[in-house]
């Protein structure tokens, strides 16, 4: 049986940790501690900031394939053109259609727009070597290890748009050059540096010095720590720093076992925080964070999730490169999860957005519809694309 799933049939194990959440609070209310987001905001922020650096580091780690622009095209056209439209389209939603005030609707499409590197486990890459490599699956894989990253400068987009409006002297001009390029650029040569510089503590100096050997899987969250801080130091981007660093780790002796264990330790600590995040994510659907929530945002949620990401992500991967059902399973895998949580905790620890308890709902509500959806989908969409694939080869 998969180890990402509690039982044969297929339903990943998010849906149980959310209702046994539920229930918890449900029982016990006085018992446990707030799980609501507006009144933890600093807890929710670093918790779900730690699970996303490292499921992004295990992320970096299970891709086989190497980098290029043609061989990771799939990708970077989903990054580079379909989140970007998805943050349009829920802007636009947000704006006219649900009343939010500019900056919040700005909000709402970075928040939504980035495919989540937590949740996927089921749609992505197995492990290092790994036979499920599919073109589906290595497409949601690194889609889900790039995006977290490069939505960033749309939060900052929206927190800038916030300061404009409410009388701050910043110009558009400089976020692009500070939270757009220099940010990235930073993020994406600290990665790269520390990622050649641990490949080479791990697999060359350590063959010379025995002292220096070590096999332990814990280096794996020491790296992501280390360049995670060292980036967001410097001002760059530690998500993109962790992924790259990752990347380039992977592809420092691609076939040396110790990657199995980086890989499977990163991977336990992940679902550990996960079990945990998503009981907490069931106790605020228990103390009512949804209460806000009325036609017009559950009308929001299903577009976003059943119409706009899966309509932009088949579109954009319309080359002929990729088969029409691999197209439409990863349109319509576009996972919702902790990233968004984070970066929605993250806008309002920088600016007071208007709708706050508004803007928690619809989030909130679209990440348990996609759990629901997703996770009930997922297992039997990607045994038939691996049929498919085993026909066809």
């Amino acid at each position: 049986m998969d180890a990402t799933n509690f039982t044969e049939i297929g339903i990943s194990y998010s849906i149980f940790y959310v209702a046994a959440g539920f229930l918890l609070y449900l029982l016990i209310p006085d018992l446990l501690p707030n799980p609501l987001p507006q009144k933890n905001e600093g807890l929710t922020l670093h918790l779900t900031q730690l699970i996303v650096i490292v499921s992004l580091m295990g992320t970096g780690i299970k891709i086989d394939r190497a980098f290029s622009l043609t061989a990771w095209s799939s990708p970077l056209k989903l990054v580079g053109i379909t989140m970007l439209l998805c943050i349009g389209a829920a802007t636009f939603l947000g704006y006219y259609f649900l009343s939010l005030g500019l900056a919040s609707a700005i909000l709402l499409g970075a928040v939504l727009a980035p495919t989540d590197p937590v949740l996927a486990a089921d749609v992505q890459v197995g492990p290092p070597n790994d036979q499920m490599q599919s073109e589906a699956r290595f497409t949601l894989t690194s889609e889900a290890g790039l995006n977290d990253g490069i939505a960033f400068p749309f939060t900052w987009l929206a927190i800038t748009c916030g300061l404009i409006l409410s009388g701050k002297e910043i110009s558009f001009f400089g976020w692009f050059a500070f939270d757009v390029l220099y940010r990235i650029v930073a993020g994406i040569l600290v990665g790269y540096i520390f990622g050649k510089g641990v490949g080479i503590l791990l697999f060359k100096i350590a063959k010379k010095y025995e002292t220096l050997k070590t096999r332990d899987g814990l280096v794996a969250v020491a790296a992501t720590l280390s360049v995670y801080g060292i980036t967001e130091l410097i001002h760059g981007y530690g998500f993109i720093a962790v992924f790259i660093c990752a990347i380039t780790l992977r592809h420092f002796e691609k076939r040396h076992q110790f990657h199995d264990k980086l890989h499977a330790f990163t991977d336990q600590i992940e679902r550990l925080l996960l079990c945990l995040l998503l009981i907490v994510f069931g106790g605020a659907l228990a103390m009512g964070i949804l209460n806000p929530i009325n036609w017009k945002i559950i009308l929001f949620s299903a577009i976003f999730l059943l119409i706009v990401r899966p309509l932009f992500g088949w579109l954009v991967l319309n080359n002929g490169k990729i088969g029409n059902k691999d197209r439409l399973a990863i349109g319509f895998f576009g996972i919702r999860g902790m990233g968004s949580i984070f970066y929605l905790a993250f806008g309002f620890s920088k600016f007071n957005f208007d709708h706050k308890d508004t803007l928690w709902a619809i989030v909130t509500l679209t990440i348990l519809l996609s759990i629901l959806i997703h996770g009930v989908t997922a297992k039997f969409v990607m045994e038939k694309l691996n049929e498919n694939d085993n026909a066809n080869s």
